[in-house]
């Protein structure tokens, strides 16, 4: 939800579209960004309710523009997708399902999942992936959890990028496929 993400976001939409389209074909779409600093500050107190009325602000904006189809492009936000989806009349497309599908497809049922606490704790990204796709998700250790959370937070949001950080990610990431191996012998 960081304008940092934002910016990456629309340029890998832009860059889809003129790979399909070709020239100078760009994508039409409206683009609505929020203050972060509000959105962090409102999940880290835990005031969901606001963070809800702010989702669905933005989506009726979005919807009054003429907006044929809401997207999200944030996980942690998806703790509101009912909200917003009830209060909107556009199709929503829910981040879980093209990701679950795309990991279908690859033939995998066992996953991974990174993210921030709320994301990787909560249920209402993983258990769509369970519940929906059959799909068994697996999440890291307590400290891990703190790692990956802080690392978005305060770096990756701000458009921050680490070598440390990188690492830290792969040693995680290395401990998920060595657990995985262990299980299996």
């Amino acid at each position: 939800m960081s304008w940092e993400s934002s910016a990456l976001y629309y340029q890998i939409i832009n860059r889809t579209v003129k790979e399909y389209l070709g020239n100078l074909h760009s994508c039409s779409c409206l683009l609505y960004s929020v203050d972060f600093a509000q959105i962090e500050k409102l999940q880290h107190v835990g005031d969901w309710q606001s963070l809800s009325e702010l989702m669905i602000e933005a989506a009726q904006r979005l919807e009054k523009g003429g907006a044929d189809l809401l997207i999200l492009c944030t996980n942690t936000m998806h703790k509101v997708a009912d909200q917003l989806q009830e209060a909107t009349q556009v199709p929503f497309l829910h981040i879980a399902d093209p990701t679950a599908e795309a990991i279908v497809a690859a033939g995998l049922s066992r996953v991974a999942l990174l993210g921030t606490r709320f994301t990787m704790m909560e249920s209402f990204y993983k258990g769509r992936l369970k519940d929906k796709y059959n799909l068994q998700v697996l999440i890291p250790d307590p400290l891990d959890i703190d790692t990956v959370h802080r690392v978005i937070y305060e770096e990756l949001v701000q458009g921050i990028v680490q070598e440390k950080s990188r690492l830290e990610y792969l040693a995680i990431i290395d401990n998920f496929i060595s657990k995985e191996l262990n299980a299996l012998f």
